[in-house]
């Protein structure tokens, strides 16, 4: 009943002039965040690749499935729990890691920590975190959390960041593949913005012991920049200083806020890394290994065979290819070639509990939530999160109902067409 009580309170609460916080609509909460928010920030969350084809895409996909509703099964509380690793969940929602939270809201990553153990989804720590995941993983306390993992240049960072993932509680690794590189961005490039520049998303680096030695050792160019003391270098200065955990004055006087940032562009990007590097990171973690960024059949089969223990659908929200497939077309393909050996799930595009429901009747385990999230943050900190949550739980949980569906067992290719 989670979704017709849900609904109810905001009619009552309509009644009484107390409004959502949080425009239950995708297209208005989108634009109210738009408003929230500093226009070099939005233009950072929202932006897509290139023409940003593959996000239209996305949406396309979805719009393309439409829900055909069976009658007269009285499925009035049905239940949308779902198993993962052993893990009984509420709903199929999952918060996808998204970096550089602080661009939407000040308690960033916290905030998000705080809804997510309010409302029981699972949240996935982002490697571009503007908060250590210890922090988060303290907020969250029992409930579950996984990490998300960027493999860089250095293998040693890798296996410390793991490390301390198993020691905080993260239930699973999450190694994203489609970003060894950052895609072409045009909104990000016309105010040449990007915030790991200023320091912003990097506390999983500077809280790392191995990054901090790292950075003692010097740049691997050999090089120390020295930018022209224009008012804009100076800002940047004092921005990226602000970002270092410490003292402002010591950070500005030892440099460091600056050596943070360059020691990161240095090892970031790791554009090489392929199947043979697998092998690695399985040896080095007994938690349950997912891929991200899987779109091909063939990948999802070499996958299982690398001992992967599940698979994330994902195009990165249409950040990296311009033209790329969308998730919800490439998602049956793999989900056949799984063939039940693992979960599978989906992230990008999933706006609504409509939109999860196509996913999981194509076969997905679950559903990542990204930008809709960030939105609720940028409006209302932790309640914004937390009311675009629930608000999910309900829509998808009155979406089964109406639709005839007791569990999401029932809910399978034949309750779609395609148009």
């Amino acid at each position: 009943m989670i979704g017709r009580d849900r609904q109810t309170a905001i009619y009552l609460g309509g009644v009484s002039g107390r409004r959502p916080r949080v425009p239950p609509d995708p297209d208005r909460l989108q634009e109210a965040a738009r408003k929230a928010m500093p226009a070099d920030h939005y233009a950072y969350v929202a932006a897509g690749a290139g023409t940003e084809d593959t996000v239209r895409e996305n949406r396309a996909a979805f719009a393309r499935r439409r829900i055909v509703p069976r009658m007269l099964r009285g499925a009035a509380q049905p239940d949308a729990s779902v198993e993962l690793f052993g893990r009984r969940l509420a709903s199929p929602f999952l918060l996808a890691p998204v970096g550089v939270l602080e661009l939407a809201h000040r308690d960033a990553d916290l905030a998000v920590a705080r809804a997510a153990r309010e409302t029981g989804v699972p949240m996935i720590f982002s490697n571009q975190a503007s908060v250590p995941m210890e922090d988060c993983a303290e907020a969250l306390g029992s409930s579950p959390h996984w990490f998300q993992l960027y493999w860089s240049t250095s293998d040693e960072l890798v296996e410390s960041l793991v490390a301390r993932a198993e020691a905080c509680g993260c239930e699973a690794i999450v190694l994203t593949l489609d970003t060894t590189i950052v895609g072409w961005r045009p909104r990000d490039l016309e105010p040449a913005f990007l915030p790991f520049l200023r320091g912003q998303g990097i506390a999983q680096y500077t809280s790392d012991p191995v990054f901090r030695r790292l950075m003692a050792d010097g740049s691997q160019s050999g090089e120390s920049p020295t930018p022209q003391p224009t008012p804009q270098a100076l800002r940047t200065l004092v921005q990226l200083t602000r970002a270092y955990p410490g003292p402002f004055l010591k950070n500005l006087q030892s440099g460091r806020g600056r050596a943070a940032v360059q020691r990161f562009t240095e090892i970031f990007a790791r554009p090489q890394l392929s199947w043979d590097d697998l092998p690695f990171l399985r040896e080095r973690t007994k938690l349950p290994l997912l891929l991200k960024g899987i779109l091909h059949p063939d990948d999802a089969r070499r996958a299982l065979d690398a001992g992967v223990d599940g698979l994330v659908v994902s195009n990165h929200g249409g950040r990296q290819v311009d033209g790329a497939i969308a998730t919800l077309d490439a998602l049956p393909g793999v989900v056949e070639a799984v063939d039940g050996r693992a979960p599978v799930l989906l992230d990008s595009g999933v706006r609504s509990g409509a939109d999860a429901f196509k996913a999981l009747a194509l076969g997905a385990t679950a559903v990542l939530i990204g930008r809709a999230y960030v939105y609720g943050l940028a409006i209302a900190g932790e309640a914004g999160v937390r009311e675009v949550l629930e608000n999910l739980q309900a829509e998808l949980d009155l979406t089964l109902s109406l639709a005839g569906c007791h569990s999401l067992a029932e809910v399978g290719a034949e309750t779609l067409q395609l148009t």
